[in-house]
């Protein structure tokens, strides 16, 4: 019988990279060699939809622990708001005896935990310790995670890219449409308002290059960053997926990604995956994945100057970029594909303690009714802080009651449960 893994994930068609990751994952040898069941505790929209999407992921979660009783849970975490979505997550698993694998994709490793305080890294310490075992997206990545977990339960599992054998045969005919794509979140920490000073200095030497944002954020500051005799040269398409970055992927002949702080970006892979060479930073693990001078450059955050120099390389040198984008090709084909990914989470999932792999633990009669009503008095305080920051609702003088009720819950070990409050506060973001 196949061991049951149950996957904390958001939605399949959220924003973001972990979307990307976890997508490559249904359909896939994992959930041929195991039972995966998926739980969605966030999507896009309102607070409202994000709210109602998080407490159905916890009630779904209760039933799946109390009588699907999985092997397994395995979370895949951000920072910031993600933190304590899936840490209550984390907390109910503890309390089924359920074993929890962290898959960690935060970027910027500083503030969420170097710069908080004594009390905060205590928390944030306390729910990660929870987990077997922790997954870092690269071996950088492994060292500040080690400053949280002990090293030996932390295992390296880089993410992946997809070859697209249909666009990468045609980049190696296309005529060089001068074209750069962005594909992200576009805020400060992605380098984005680097980009305008790029854009000036790629096109005061070819005026006829493209600059593609697609992505979704501080548009606009990006905006008032351009040069009035450039602005004609970037196009923001929004958000784009599917059928339309496939497009653009195929258009494109560099990709540029010049960030501050990430994890493994699945951009670059995505990009890669298609033969485009890489304009970007040393951050994170782009090291491990883009070799300096073979498939692209790297530079220090905000060199602006360094990656407009390498981008009118590869604009005005076709046999290089070409080149570079096929050694992309091999990177991937050698070490980052889907199926290596899935090797190494399946042999992460194999070190899980036996005693804790039988999933047939009995909670005791006190721990099911304490879950059930964790879960019922979590719903009524979510709702109840939600009212009262909407202006449409008019419950919200019920707030205080509601918090007071809440944080007096049963549970035996209350303390699991810490800063509650923290949880209905930043679940909703993203």
């Amino acid at each position: 019988m196949k061991k049951k893994v149950c996957m904390v994930v958001p939605s399949f068609t959220a924003k973001g990279g972990i979307t990307s990751v976890v997508n490559g994952y249904r359909n896939s040898q994992l959930t041929e060699d195991y039972d995966v069941r998926f739980i969605e505790t966030y999507c896009d929209g309102s607070v409202i939809q994000k709210t109602s999407k998080a407490l159905s992921a916890y009630l779904k979660f209760i039933y799946t622990a109390l009588f699907w009783k999985p092997n397994l849970v395995h979370v895949h975490s951000s920072f910031g708001g993600s933190f304590y979505r899936k840490a209550l997550i984390i907390e109910i698993a503890s309390l089924s005896k359920i074993p929890v694998v962290n898959h960690v994709h935060g970027a910027d490793f500083d503030e969420f935990y170097r710069k908080k305080s004594q009390k905060k890294k205590k928390t944030i310490e306390k729910i990660y310790n929870k987990c077997i075992r922790t997954i870092a997206l690269s071996e950088e990545w492994k060292k500040n995670l080690a400053e949280i977990v002990p090293e030996q339960t932390i295992r390296v599992v880089e993410n992946y890219g997809i070859l697209q054998e249909d666009l990468i045969k045609e980049k190696l005919t296309k005529p060089n449409n001068k074209l750069i794509l962005f594909l992200g979140f576009i805020c400060e920490r992605k380098g984005c308002f680097d980009i305008p000073a790029i854009v000036d200095q790629v096109c005061s030497k070819i005026p006829d290059a493209r600059f593609i944002l697609g992505g979704s954020g501080e548009i606009e500051k990006v905006k008032q960053k351009l040069s009035a005799k450039y602005k004609d040269n970037v196009e923001f398409p929004g958000w784009i997926r599917n059928e339309q970055k496939r497009q653009y992927l195929r258009e494109a002949d560099i990709f540029l990604l010049p960030s501050y702080n990430e994890g493994m970006p699945m951009a670059i892979l995505d990009a890669m995956g298609c033969g485009l060479p890489i304009v970007s930073t040393d951050v994170g693990g782009i090291p491990k994945i883009v070799r300096q001078g073979i498939n692209g450059y790297l530079y220090k955050p905000g060199d602006s100057k360094s990656m407009a120099c390498a981008i009118i390389e590869y604009l005005t040198d076709d046999e290089k970029r070409l080149k570079a984008g096929q050694e992309s090709v091999d990177v991937i084909r050698e070490s980052y594909s889907l199926q290596q990914n899935i090797d190494k989470l399946e042999r992460v999932y194999t070190v899980a303690p036996a005693e804790n792999l039988k999933g047939d633990d009995v909670l005791t009669r006190f721990q099911v009714v304490s879950q059930i009503e964790f879960s019922f008095q979590f719903a009524v305080f979510a709702i109840s802080y939600v009212a009262s920051v909407h202006p449409k609702v008019h419950i919200g003088r019920y707030r205080a009651e509601m918090c007071e009720n809440f944080f007096a819950f049963p549970v035996g070990r209350k303390d699991d449960f810490f800063a509650v409050r923290a949880y209905v506060v930043v679940f909703c973001r993203h």
